[in-house]
């Protein structure tokens, strides 16, 4: 089932070169109406199995190894909330490097720092005592105290460049949430239920509605 298939129409006011009228209108589909999880599945852990999103792999190649159906990549899409595929879905390493180079406008801004950060510190019995990944400042230093009596100064800041902020953000859009496919037609039927129109002014059936034309009072 292709999304777009399922998305209902409006009536709009034409804009055509080749209008004469000016009610004159085409039917177009309503691509601001947007189905969504139903609460209670969203929120229901055992609803889900995670993914793990390989190189080069496309939202249809998911739904075809996940539903047996390419045309589903509209449900992985909606269950993560993904409304942008360039900037939420992972890209492959090289789209990856043209997007920083398009960013931070040569290589060399790509390998600037983007920002420091720590590195992890650990006591004589492995206890983990400064977190790493901390944002922090070039200059940053920790004390701690060795062997309960002797106080230690490091300086656990590392420089972390562009390409590796970006590189980390595009490793964490990886892990995706699956809804089972024992949910798929409940999930479904919502969504076709979601997609039909409610008696209003501008009803005219539940898949089709008609839009304000301000040129039939001169506007």
């Amino acid at each position: 089932m292709a999304y777009f298939k399922e998305l209902p129409n409006i009536s709009y006011v034409s804009l055509l070169p080749t209008t004469t009228r000016n009610d004159d209108r085409i039917t177009v589909k309503n691509i601001f109406k947007r189905a969504k999880l139903r609460s209670d599945i969203d929120q229901a852990i055992t609803a889900f199995t995670y993914y793990e999103i390989q190189e080069n792999t496309r939202p249809d190649v998911v739904a075809e190894q996940v539903y047996d159906d390419p045309e589903l990549d509209w449900v992985i899409l909606i269950t993560n909330n993904i409304t942008n595929i360039r900037d939420q879905w992972p890209l492959s390493h090289n789209d990856l490097y043209t997007y920083c180079l398009e960013k931070y406008g040569s290589d060399a801004g790509v390998q600037e720092t983007h920002h420091w950060e720590t590195q992890e510190v650990k006591d004589k019995f492995g206890r983990i005592i400064l977190e790493g990944k901390l944002i922090v400042d070039e200059s940053f230093k920790f004390t701690y105290t060795k062997d309960d009596y002797t106080a230690v100064s490091v300086s656990p800041a590392q420089s972390v460049s562009n390409f590796t902020y970006e590189q980390r953000n595009n490793e964490d859009k990886r892990r995706i949430k699956i809804l089972k496919p024992g949910y798929l037609g409940a999930f479904i039927t919502d969504m076709r239920n979601m997609m039909k129109y409610s008696t209003s002014s501008q009803y005219i059936d539940r898949t089709l509605k008609v839009s304000y034309n301000p040129k039939e009072i001169g506007v």
